[in-house]
């Protein structure tokens, strides 16, 4: 039975004012999430929330059990996932306090758990176009309601952390022109997509990365999070809001579509097999 259809990774303030939220434990086969997974109804909708840091904070980027965490959103019926996140900018007209609500991701990452598919049935799934078109115009139009400037597309650079850039990194991820940079959106993203489903990303601007721009100041940990609690009190309300404007019928998302064409061993299949993103 679901117990959730949306999916929302992000902090405490996501649910902590919220009424009657329910706290529960799911087990998976990658070990344990992040956290408990926070259950609550908004707009009568079942929401599930997850702590990506877990609720005190504990865990940094490179440290999360990514696997663990989407697992668990997927066992408990979710098929939308929010994925909001604090990032850096990469480029001088997208300030702070600005939201992103990027279409592409670039993988700077090394040696984290980044995919389901570890056989015996062999699987590629394309991330080419991997956030939801549906979701992603939900998230700009509610964005742009509550006076947020809203940047409609933008590519994330995500790095490995706990590290910020150097000045040089910086300026080569600059110059391929991509927007933002952010240490958590991949492989959380991508692994929600490797189970059908729908994800969409909104970026929360709190600084310039290092070196981007002259007179900006190095990025450090004190300023970034000075300015995400000016952004986590908009991003809470944007991303209720959203939820009250998703579709009645998740599975009109198309979540799920991409999957059906994944085998790379289809000379040797059965129509008895059983698929990772069927159970």
């Amino acid at each position: 039975m679901s117990v959730a259809e949306i999916g929302i990774f992000g902090g405490s303030g996501f649910y902590s004012l919220l009424e009657n939220v329910t706290e529960v434990k799911v087990d998976t086969p990658y070990g344990a999430p992040s956290d408990a997974v926070f259950l609550a109804e908004v707009s009568g909708r079942k929401v599930a929330f997850m702590p990506r840091h877990g609720r005190k904070h504990t865990i940094p980027p490179h440290k999360i059990n990514y696997r663990a965490n989407v697992w668990a959103m997927k066992q408990l019926g979710v098929q939308a996932v929010i994925s909001p996140c604090a990032a850096g900018s990469l480029q001088q007209h997208v300030a702070p306090e600005h939201f992103v609500v990027c279409d592409q991701f670039v993988d700077r990452t090394n040696s984290r758990a980044d995919t389901f598919y570890d056989g015996p049935i062999v699987t590629h799934v394309s991330p080419a176009n991997m956030y939801n078109p549906v979701l992603r115009q939900i998230a700009i139009d509610t964005i742009k309601e509550h006076g947020i400037t809203c940047h409609e597309k933008g590519t994330v650079v995500v790095i490995q952390g706990p590290r910020f850039s150097t000045t040089a990194e910086s300026q080569w991820f600059h110059n391929q022109g991509w927007e933002v940079i952010n240490m958590s959106q991949y492989p959380e993203a991508y692994l929600c997509h490797e189970l059908g489903m729908a994800v969409v990303n909104i970026s929360l601007i709190t600084d310039y990365d290092s070196g981007v721009h002259a007179g900006a100041e190095a990025v450090n940990a004190h300023s970034v999070l000075e300015v995400f609690q000016t952004n986590s009190e908009r991003i809470r309300n944007v991303v209720l809001d959203m939820v009250k404007k998703m579709p009645a019928d998740l599975s009109t998302l198309g979540g799920a579509d991409h999957l059906e064409f994944t085998r790379g061993d289809g000379h040797a299949t059965s129509e008895f097999d059983k698929r990772l993103f069927n159970q």
